[in-house]
């Protein structure tokens, strides 16, 4: 796992130790960020279940104003910090610990809108997807042209939510990217 592109091209990302991660190949990452493309520059953007911190940090490298990622593992927390530190980005971000489901209410609370989210929840809670693009919909933190992306198993089908309709979808493997923008 690298960064693909930009300040930080080439640098080996740490995924965190065990088997609760899933990190995303370099194949899913490349064609995530080539859908974004020039939205990437200047974005402010949530990684949710951050793991190793490996979409928000290409995000930083490709140009990003800011980067906030979520995730409730001390691991993980710790290996998105070293890999930030490893890539030599030391500002435009902020990392928390904590439930993605409580913390997305925070930040609604405080009125933040991101232009890019991303969220690969875990495949074997295969109740967690909706949920999380219901509470993603409701907490009116997408900007007016914003981008939110849920990774899924490729077999799980996802529908629209409220204000986000799905208008993508790829395959890559086992897993698919669903994209969503307010309509």
């Amino acid at each position: 796992m690298r960064v693909i592109s930009g300040t930080a091209k080439g640098r080996k990302l740490k995924a965190p130790p065990g088997l609760n991660t899933r990190p995303i190949t370099d194949m899913i990452k490349e064609a995530l960020f080539n859908v974004w493309g020039s939205k990437v520059a200047d974005a402010r953007i949530l990684d949710l279940f951050a793991g190793s911190g490996s979409v928000g940090i290409e995000a930083l490298s490709r140009g990003a104003r800011e980067a906030v990622f979520v995730d409730n593992a001390n691991a993980a927390v710790r290996v998105i910090r070293e890999n930030l530190d490893h890539c030599q980005l030391r500002s435009g971000f902020k990392v928390l610990r904590g439930d993605v489901f409580q913390t997305l209410q925070r930040i609604s609370r405080q009125d933040l809108q991101f232009d890019l989210i991303y969220a690969d929840p875990p495949f074997t809670r295969e109740d967690i997807f909706e949920p999380v693009m219901e509470t993603i919909s409701q907490a009116g933190i997408v900007s007016a042209d914003g981008i939110v992306v849920i990774r899924s198993p490729r077999k799980k089908e996802m529908p629209s939510f409220g204000p986000l309709t799905k208008y993508r979808q790829g395959n890559y493997g086992e897993s698919s990217l669903h994209y969503y923008c307010r309509y």
